[in-house]
């Protein structure tokens, strides 16, 4: 997925997507240990996608750019 699509989500889901993508780097590397995965190359695109979420949280963090919450998605709406 793009940095550009993570950037509109909310906060919340950011953090969600942060959690499952370690989940699956989780399953990904258990595999490849068994000798059950594949293809090696999505255990690679699940780190990336995992580095990028955690920049756009750090963004938010530092203020350099403000990443939606939900409650502040329905106000607008």
């Amino acid at each position: 997925m793009r940095a550009s699509e993570y950037r509109e989500r909310s906060y919340e889901e950011l953090q969600q997507t942060a959690l499952d993508i370690r989940q699956d780097i989780f399953n990904l590397r258990f595999q490849h240990a068994t000798g059950q995965l594949d293809d090696v190359s999505r255990l690679k695109q699940a780190k990336r996608n995992l580095a990028r979420v955690m920049t756009i949280l750090r963004e938010h963090q530092m203020g350099i750019r403000k990443v939606v919450s939900r409650e502040d998605a329905d106000v607008a709406s």
